[in-house]
């Protein structure tokens, strides 16, 4: 189990959330976790959503954790 929680750790520093800021899923995990729930606190506190794009490519995936977040208290 503690393995199968390194591994999840590990990916979520290496994937990215925002390709165009290169924010991290921990990044915004963390971000969350500190109290960021909702699009416009994550975009202040990681930068994320905030490139080239506007968010079109990650503000589905950060709406995502953030909901995973309110439903389970913390992430899966």
């Amino acid at each position: 189990m503690e393995n199968n929680n390194i591994q999840k750790e590990v990916l979520d520093k290496l994937t990215k959330t925002c390709v165009c800021k290169v924010v991290s899923r921990a990044k915004v995990k963390e971000a969350i976790r500190n109290g960021a729930l909702s699009l416009d606190e994550v975009k202040k506190a990681t930068g994320a959503a905030t490139g080239c794009c506007g968010g079109a490519r990650c503000v589905y995936k950060i709406h995502a954790l953030i909901d995973e977040y309110k439903e389970n208290g913390d992430f899966k």
